[in-house]
């Protein structure tokens, strides 16, 4: 089976992760032959050739270039994929131009390739002029079952839709965890002082505003707790104004953009996820293959990795707060379930290309 992976890799978030994981799982499958197309000198495109996915570059540098349209129909002409699947909404839409244009290229006596689609975030897709793109494939895959419930309401059958959450190596994960960072001498915090972790785009629907009030209700229970956001997004000098309103300048710390994510999670106490919405937070796995609590809103996704004890309702900051530090207190770590590894994703999307074909 041979299988065209399409993602526009404008930057590396949990998504394209996920993307790099299922190139990987899938090439270790025999007679599975996947194939990545990327926008050309990405951190997915580096990633995923790193760990032997085979990676074709294009200029991809317009949501929806048509130099990556040309080019990936004449991959779809030449590789003949059995299945191309897209992993966002700028690929998808690439991706189904380039099927029809594909016909125009080699002999065009193939069988076109099945379409395929994954959802990883709980957004409305409805349009207010003609069909959404995501009314035009195969079959599409959601990451939770809150995804799914927001395809259906959008008028998507649920016969055309499969869960299959998102994965993570584990190995990989506490591996990565053991760089050094000590964030806490960066911060010029003791070295004993109790850490809430924030990573999360700073974007409107992780709601890093909830957590900045929920630090403020927090002080009164623990003052010695420091909240770290790691993170960057158009949000950024909204939340730099709403600490410095609070006075939280010295508790909350904004740190940009980490690239040792999961070293970062290994010295917190706590793991916080503030979000409205959430197809599902590969966040929080990295959270419990590492040990550690994590406290999160009852926002998309979350609610079906995590225990009842772990949530508390969306924006609702005296509760976090109340959550947070109950955790500093107790903390009881989740196990992580077997069905969020990256080998039962890669086995969880191969029944549905199978499914299809």
């Amino acid at each position: 089976m041979r299988v065209l992976e399409v993602d526009a890799g404008r930057e590396w978030r949990g998504g394209q992760n996920q993307v790099r994981l299922l190139c990987r799982e899938l090439g270790r499958v025999p007679g599975v032959a996947p194939r990545l197309v990327t926008r050309r000198g990405g951190e997915l495109a580096r990633r995923a050739a790193a760990v032997g996915v085979a990676v074709r570059e294009v200029p991809w540098s317009l949501s929806l270039d048509p130099r990556a349209c040309s080019r990936m129909a004449a991959e779809i002409a030449s590789f003949r994929p059995h299945v191309v699947h897209a992993h966002d909404s700028h690929a998808l839409v690439v991706a189904l131009w380039a099927r029809s244009l594909a016909g125009f290229f080699g002999d065009g006596g193939h069988r076109a390739p099945r379409v395929v689609a994954t959802r990883r975030v709980d957004f409305s897709i409805r349009r207010r002029m003609g069909r959404s793109p995501w009314q035009r494939v195969d079959h599409v895959i959601a990451i939770s079952e809150a995804v799914k419930a927001v395809l259906v309401a959008d008028g998507l059958s649920p016969a055309g839709i499969t869960v299959v959450p998102s994965g993570i190596d584990l190995a990989e994960v506490r591996s990565a965890a053991t760089a050094p960072l000590d964030v806490r001498r960066r911060l010029g915090l003791p070295a004993d002082a109790p850490l809430a972790v924030n990573v999360a785009a700073l974007v409107d629907h992780k709601d890093q505003r909830t957590l900045i009030r929920a630090a403020r209700a927090a002080r009164a229970l623990r003052p010695e707790l420091h909240w770290a956001v790691a993170g960057e997004g158009e949000r950024r000098r909204a939340l730099e104004g709403e600490i410095a309103a609070l006075g939280l300048a010295d508790r909350v710390h904004l740190l940009g953009y980490v690239e040792e994510a999961d070293a970062l999670i290994r010295e917190a106490q706590v793991v916080v996820m503030s979000s409205q919405q959430e197809g599902l937070g590969s966040v929080v796995l990295h959270a419990l293959a590492l040990d550690k609590p994590v406290v999160a809103t009852r926002g998309g996704g979350l609610p079906e990795m995590l225990p009842d004890d772990c949530l508390v309702p969306v924006g609702d900051a005296e509760a976090l707060a109340r959550r947070v530090v109950a955790a500093l207190d107790d903390p009881r770590p989740v196990p992580l379930p077997p069905r969020y590894t990256a080998a039962a994703m890669a086995q969880g999307v191969l029944e549905v290309y199978r499914g299809l074909l």
